[in-house]
């Protein structure tokens, strides 16, 4: 695959526009929402721009002076620009969706991830971490957006997660051994220590911000187990000790409680799902500093699409019968303990654009408004590494700013109707409406 040829034609499909005035911009909120900087809201405040980044947030409603420009937003509700920690931004799950991979091009199937990623940023999601991908689509549509060619969300990518052989994440499960052949750590799959630190070595030096490890069975691989434990735990230990010579993260994939533990110990920074999560877990995740990302939409939704004949194949069908429901409720437990929680939605497994359930399913299960919101915020930039550019409204950080017309603490509901989204200073969503980008 020539990924000049591909970006090229990301190039073609749209662009982003600069920030036109030479001077500030000034937000006017009529409330801002930021619970990593209050836990109660904040009536009438300025947020003034300048370039990509926020320099500064003032009580009241400044006055502009000549250059300025001015975003009258008196009568909305204003948030730092919303985290999802678990997307798969190069997927959107459908029936006969597991023959895409030899029926669709990866140039084809790049220029459709080119559309949930515009669909993501308009939701208000301005930022995501993207934890799994194939054919290195993930990567050149960060890269692609990073360089102002497509319209879409900040990107953290992982590229292809770190699977056992015939584990979740093995690309090879399934399919004739003939036809795809023996994974080796080309595809991610590793097996030992010494293949462990090969295949996080080999992530990294295609791009990776982060290393995603499948530390149980899953849901959606061709595989029957989807809870039981998939890595030693050295071998975790080994791929955790690479990223962190790095300064990266490894963030584990995990249905089973064995597994949780295995990747706790071994010094993981989240574990994703969290299913069948005991309570011995949870005090191991809160006395490590590991966040769990629920992703109980997921959960939901791949639980009502194997209700739906011929959706999945039986022996996919079955896990997402017996795990999909479970997640919830395993999140309220963890709320509860006082387990950290980072927003993750893994979109991809449902439809791009719907990110904003998760905080529904949040508040339904117990946690209050204030505390989902943070989550996406300030908890989701803690947890990827982000705190001095992302999670709040404050002098310094990336201008990251999103908008709602009515109040979400008293409806969560509220943050699925964002009527406007800038990111890094760009205007992408005004009056709930796409902005025209020009083409760069």
């Amino acid at each position: 695959m020539r990924w000049s040829i591909f970006l090229l034609l990301l190039g073609l499909a749209a662009g982003v526009q600069a920030q036109s005035a030479s001077g500030r911009l000034l937000v006017h909120c009529g409330t801002v929402i930021d619970p990593g900087v209050s836990p109660e809201p904040m009536s009438e405040r300025t947020i003034i721009v300048r370039g990509e980044r926020i320099e500064a947030v003032q009580p009241g409603f400044v006055t502009p002076q000549e250059g300025d420009q001015v975003v009258d937003l008196r009568r909305a509700y204003c948030l730092p620009g919303l985290i999802d920690m678990h997307t798969h931004l190069s997927m959107e799950s459908r029936k006969g969706g597991y023959l895409d991979r030899f029926q669709m091009s990866p140039a084809l199937q790049a220029l459709r991830a080119s559309v949930y990623a515009r669909r993501t940023l308009m939701a208000g999601f301005t930022t995501v971490r993207d934890v799994g991908g194939n054919e290195g689509i993930d990567l050149a549509l960060r890269d692609a957006i990073n360089q102002g060619w497509i319209v879409g969300p900040r990107m953290f990518v992982a590229g292809k997660s770190l699977a056992i052989m015939g584990g979740h994440a093995d690309p090879t499960n399934g399919f004739r051994e003939d036809i795809l052949g023996i994974p080796t750590e080309a595809e991610g799959v590793v097996d030992g220590v010494a293949s462990a630190r090969r295949g996080a070595r080999l992530a990294i030096k295609r791009g990776a911000d982060v290393i995603k490890i499948t530390a149980t069975g899953g849901v959606l691989s061709i595989a029957r187990d989807g809870s039981s434990p998939q890595f030693f735990e050295d071998e975790i230990r080994a791929i955790v000790e690479v990223a962190r010579d790095f300064g990266l993260k490894v963030a584990a994939h995990a249905h089973g409680d064995e597994g949780m533990q295995r990747a706790i110990r071994a010094g993981v920074a989240s574990i994703e799902h969290g299913t069948f999560m005991s309570d011995q877990t949870m005090q191991m995740m809160k006395e490590y500093g590991v966040y769990l990302v629920p992703t109980i939409t997921a959960g939901r939704s791949v639980a009502d699409s194997a209700k739906i004949p011929g959706y999945y194949v039986p022996v996919v069908a079955e896990k997402a019968r017996r795990i999909g429901p479970v997640i919830q409720e395993t999140f309220a437990r963890a709320y509860r303990a006082g387990v950290p929680i980072a927003f993750g939605t893994d979109a991809g497994v449902f439809r791009h654009g719907r990110n904003a359930l998760e905080f529904v399913y949040m508040v339904e299960a117990g946690m209050p408004p204030i505390e989902a919101i943070k989550a996406a915020t300030y908890n989701a930039a803690d947890l990827l590494g982000q705190l001095d550019n992302l999670g709040t409204l404050e002098p310094g950080k990336w201008a990251d700013v999103i908008a709602v017309e009515r109040n979400p603490l008293e409806d969560i509901s509220a943050l699925q109707e964002v009527s406007f989204v800038m990111k890094a200073g760009v205007i992408y969503k005004q009056n709930g409406q796409p902005v025209p980008q020009p083409v760069r």
